[in-house]
């Protein structure tokens, strides 16, 4: 063999190499999110209730006054975590008065999950929180942890 032919060869051995050690993997980001939030169940013992789009609640207390939709201003108190326990926000105890048609797809579909009084945690995939954008703190393709109480409705 000539230098030439070596020196191709060994090229090609550390270009197979390299590419069978980096591994792509090809679940989507959904499954991914939901092998996060499975995990995450599971190690906090939670019973948590699935709603179809990828987001999971937990219901401590469901409320007993009225229940929003995606037009009602609310007051939420609030922390919110990654499912590393890194804990990326939260308001006072006064809570944050927002309209719901103005925050993240994961708190328009699940704090109408309760009424007024209400409280829970929701699991929100990354497709319901940023997505793939990093947002402050939070890391691109991150799965939310929010502890919330629903302290009015307007």
């Amino acid at each position: 063999m000539n230098l030439i032919a070596k020196r191709s060869l060994f090229f090609l051995v550390i270009v197979l190499s390299f590419i069978s050690c980096k591994k792509k993997d090809k679940r989507s980001q959904a499954q991914k999110d939901e092998d996060i939030i499975q995990a995450y169940i599971s190690d906090n013992k939670l019973d948590a209730h699935a709603t179809g789009s990828g987001l999971y609640y937990v219901m401590t207390s469901p409320g007993t006054g009225i229940q929003p939709n995606i037009n009602s201003n609310v007051t939420v108190k609030y922390s919110g975590q990654l499912t590393n326990g890194k804990i990326f926000d939260q308001s006072g105890s006064a809570g944050i008065t927002f309209g719901l048609n103005s925050v993240i797809k994961g708190w328009q579909e699940g704090i109408p999950l309760f009424k007024k009084g209400g409280s829970g945690t929701l699991l929100i995939p990354s497709a319901l929180g940023y997505g793939s954008q990093s947002q402050g703190s939070i890391p691109p393709n991150s799965v939310l942890v929010f502890d919330i109480d629903l302290l009015n409705v307007q």
